[in-house]
């Protein structure tokens, strides 16, 4: 496990048992809260409690693959039960665009607000910018072990 990183915000709400931060989720990989500036009308961020930097730093590995399951299935959880009738999407972004450098899952009941937004979070392809989260966990899948 990686350690904490003092200077993230992230690590801060994770480690803090003073955090002013209302969870939404937390068990003993992944905490959930609201982003403080909402681009929908739900958005909620899951994050890992170990500190992964960004999405690259993600690899072909079983407990990546796992972490990021985890972290959609809590997101898709939380969305389910808050919104139920609205579409919902899920991504990272991957730098330089990200805006803590801490693994975050984006979380949004549509539409965007205000409705510009939809730009920060859109996949431009191999552009990057926003992978949703179905394409991350097709890039780091484990491949099938060779008996």
């Amino acid at each position: 496990m990686a350690a904490a990183n003092q200077t993230c915000i992230f690590c801060q709400i994770v480690n803090d048992p003073n955090s002013t931060t209302r969870l939404l989720h937390t068990d003993e990989k992944v905490v959930a809260f609201q982003d403080i500036k909402p681009a929908a009308r739900r958005h909620y961020l899951v994050i890992p409690k170990e500190h992964i930097p960004t999405a690259r730093d993600l690899q072909r590995r079983d407990e990546d693959y796992s972490l990021v399951s985890h972290m959609l299935s809590v997101g898709q959880e939380l969305l389910l039960k808050d919104a139920p009738q609205t579409i919902h999407r899920f991504g990272f972004h991957l730098p330089p665009f990200n805006s803590v450098d801490h693994l975050h899952l984006h979380c949004f009941a549509l539409p965007f607000m205000p409705r510009w937004k939809v730009i920060k979070y859109k996949s431009l392809g191999p552009f990057g910018c926003f992978i949703e989260a179905e394409k991350l966990l097709e890039k780091i899948r484990p491949l099938p072990s060779k008996v």
